[in-house]
């Protein structure tokens, strides 16, 4: 699979991106994915590497004409050149640098046109023990190419016919009869590999769009599309993680004030189109390095990146503002208003997790709801009373 935490840069060349292109009907989020399934699966690239110097060195050894050292010398300098491509490019795609994708795709295909190479010189030569082993060695690194390079079938089908269709011309142009019968051997070979790159591709990216769609239904909430609980949890975790000190997480737990009425009175569909709506506002709240999340019934989440209380309040105000001052225009020219009460609790002040940072705010949102409608409190800590926000007036922390 090709399920990569590293990113590799897509070429810049018009070529190379032809190449790896993977097709239209595959969706944006999938193609990095697929890039990155290029540089997967060690022990075929290596042996295809140790294999084709092999090959190379023993046809040297047993022919030492030019045509034959000049292709060890060939596969050794591109063997290594290779490897340390491919090396980099894994390091700079841990580090989120650009990775040298337009030379790791040239080199292989250099590498399957030496593969070419040295199947046609080695039927060509006369020598049948050459002929079989570098005929054998095609075959074999052309199957090898189609099950590692299937993520780009463009690159992989070009790769498959460089590194075997020469095998079919050297038997064509022998004047061994019984050997032209490897033309329609090879063109079948040929056929039935690209037929099963293209099979492969089309069944990997039809699983990892399942799998993607699986997640998604996992971590976000089916009737608003906002993070849910689980979705929420991996954000709050992630920020835990995160290696830069731009100050707490404010975590935001509103309850619509109004909306069971308006559910009970208008029914369920007017109660999910609310609840979609106030979603899109919440999801247009929400900053940069922040997040919406519903976590069942008229309860939603933001998290709120913040450095200092007073900025929390502050925002606190604008969410209530922006939910409550602006009817909702439902279907059937219903319009109706809600307004939202907020507990807020903050990361580290309250907890770590979603469990702990959910009861702080519960209990503020307690509190919030006890001093009446559209109010935020922020839940208590050790050093600090309860700071409360509502009804344009703002209650300061204690100092």
């Amino acid at each position: 699979m090709a399920h990569q935490t590293a990113i590799y840069t897509a070429p810049s060349t018009r070529l190379a991106r032809w190449l790896v292109d993977p097709g239209r009907d595959v969706s944006g989020e999938v193609r990095p994915m697929l890039l990155a399934g290029l540089f997967t699966t060690l022990v075929i690239f290596f042996g295809g590497v140790f294999n084709t110097i092999a090959v190379s060195a023993i046809a040297a050894f047993r022919d030492p004409r030019p045509v034959f050292v000049g292709w060890l010398i060939f596969e050794t300098a591109l063997g290594i050149a290779r490897l340390a491509v491919f090396a980099h490019a894994r390091r700079q795609a841990e580090r989120g640098a650009p990775t040298p994708t337009d030379a790791y795709v040239l080199l292989a295909l250099l590498w399957s046109m030496g593969v070419g190479y040295g199947g046609y010189m080695g039927l060509a030569s006369g020598d049948w023990v050459l002929g079989g082993l570098t005929g054998i060695s095609a075959a074999a690194m052309a199957g090898g190419i189609a099950f590692r390079n299937f993520y780009a079938p463009r690159l992989c089908t070009l790769m498959v016919m460089c590194s075997f269709a020469p095998c079919a011309v050297a038997a064509a142009l022998s004047h061994e009869h019984a050997m032209w019968l490897l033309v329609p051997q090879v063109a079948i070979y040929l056929f039935s590999l690209r037929a099963a790159i293209y099979a492969l591709n089309s069944l990997l990216v039809r699983t990892i769009a399942a799998e993607r769609e699986n997640d998604r239904r996992a971590t976000h909430d089916q009737l608003t599309g906002l993070a849910n609980r689980t979705g929420l949890e991996r954000a709050i975790t992630a920020w835990r993680h995160r290696d830069d000190t731009r100050g707490p997480l404010a975590f935001f737990y509103c309850d619509l004030d109004g909306f069971k009425a308006i559910n009970d009175r208008h029914g369920h569909a007017a109660g999910d189109a609310l609840l979609r709506m106030v979603a899109a506002r919440l999801q247009a709240l929400a900053p940069e390095g922040g997040m919406a999340a519903r976590i069942g019934g008229d309860e939603f989440v933001l998290l709120i990146p913040e450095a200092d209380r007073g900025g929390t309040l502050g925002r606190a105000e604008r969410v209530i503002a922006a939910l409550a001052n602006q009817p909702y225009e439902l279907d059937g020219d219903l319009s109706v208003t809600i307004g939202t009460s907020i507990g807020i609790a903050r990361l580290p002040d309250h907890g770590h997790g979603v469990a702990t940072l959910m009861s702080a705010a519960d209990s503020a949102l307690y509190e919030a709801k006890a001093r009446g409608r559209c109010r935020a409190v922020i839940a208590s800590t050790p050093l600090l009373r309860i700071a409360a926000v509502g009804g344009g007036v703002r209650r300061a922390a204690a100092r």
